[in-house]
């Protein structure tokens, strides 16, 4: 049975990682493989937005500030039907603004961590922790 448990973990691992590489890819319309029906993300505390329209709402306009960003996974841990990854965001502010900041043209490298919830296989929950400070600071400097 412990074999069977480790098998999941490493499912949704799996599933994860690749959900974040469809992101990197700007792949938005096909997030909606990874996530479950019920999805709900959460950019802040008690901020959720439903659905992956929601997600991609709240978070392609960031995205888009920093064309071909990348954000390379360097840890991740999964317990129980959560998934916990830790990221480092490198981009160029070459895009739209970025919390009301024009393109500056100016490199922003900062760590993001992210809580997944998994459910029938499917991504259910997202809630992202940031410092958007550090990275205003980054590309105002």
């Amino acid at each position: 049975m412990e074999g069977n448990v480790d098998m999941s973990f490493e499912a949704n691992k799996e599933l994860v990682r690749r959900f974040f590489e469809t992101i990197e890819q700007e792949k938005y319309e096909d997030l909606k493989d990874f996530c479950h029906p019920d999805f709900v993300f959460y950019p802040q505390l008690d901020t959720p937005y439903p659905g992956v329209d929601g997600l991609i709402k709240s978070e392609k306009k960031n995205f888009d500030a920093f064309p071909g960003f990348k954000m390379p996974i360097v840890e991740m841990v999964a317990e129980g039907d959560l998934v916990s990854a830790c990221f480092i965001f490198e981009g160029k502010h070459t895009g739209i603004p970025f919390a009301g900041v024009p393109a500056t043209g100016k490199e922003a490298r900062f760590s993001l961590m992210i809580l997944l919830r998994i459910s029938e296989g499917k991504i259910i929950e997202q809630r992202s922790f940031v410092d958007v400070h550090d990275i205003i600071h980054q590309i105002k400097a």
